[in-house]
């Protein structure tokens, strides 16, 4: 039975206080594990430089896309972006001043995007771009706008160390591909094709020849 004594009402021979102290650590230590479950996940799927996803969250999302784009007969494209001449600018100017060359190419992209389209670092200097709803034609175009932006862009780290160029390569399913490893790939072979032809240009795959 309860009973009031010098500690304060008990339950059995807990305290109501003691007891709500507990319930409010519980309460503490499910929500602290909650935001380290939610920094862990953040961690396993974005790129810690860029804030970008990364390539895992993008292949699986990229499955997601391209199942919702066959079941609703609707377009899709891969985008595959390289910095043009990115190596000899690490070399030359540091690493720190070739982080903030891809922070702010990541940057631009972040603000040309729809909510909707897929933004990942790849690796190194490559990011893959996902593009529901896009024909080859809206592809293209946007992607010439956005290299038109980020050419306008200077990296700055103390003063300004150079221009920003970019080359794309686009492929579209199912045209080009129906899954993941086929159209990353065939959006990496018109890349190539691109960075051929001169670089700072759009390149949209035509076949392996």
């Amino acid at each position: 039975l309860c009973h009031t004594g010098a500690g304060g009402t008990t339950v059995g021979s807990i305290t109501r206080q003691e007891l709500a102290v507990a319930v409010c650590e519980t309460i503490k230590l499910s929500l602290y594990n909650l935001k380290l479950r939610e920094e862990l996940r953040e961690q396993a799927t974005h790129d810690p430089l860029t804030g970008l996803c990364n390539r895992r969250y993008l292949e699986e999302n990229l499955a997601r896309e391209l199942h919702r784009a066959r079941r609703g007969n609707s377009p899709l494209c891969v985008v595959m972006l390289d910095l043009d001449h990115f190596k000899p600018f690490n070399d030359t100017f540091g690493h720190d001043a070739g982080d903030a060359h891809l922070c702010q190419l990541a940057q631009v992209l972040r603000e040309k995007l729809r909510k909707s389209d897929i933004l990942s670092r790849y690796g190194g200097d490559e990011f893959v771009l996902v593009l529901p709803n896009s024909s080859l034609a809206d592809a293209r175009q946007r992607l010439e706008q956005i290299l038109v932006l980020i050419k306008q862009k200077q990296t700055r780290q103390g003063s300004l160390l150079g221009q920003v160029t970019v080359s794309a390569g686009v492929a579209a399913a199912p045209e080009h591909g129906s899954t993941v490893s086929e159209l990353v790939r065939a959006a990496d072979v018109a890349l190539f094709a691109a960075e051929k032809a001169g670089r700072d240009t759009v390149g949209a795959y035509q076949g392996d020849g």
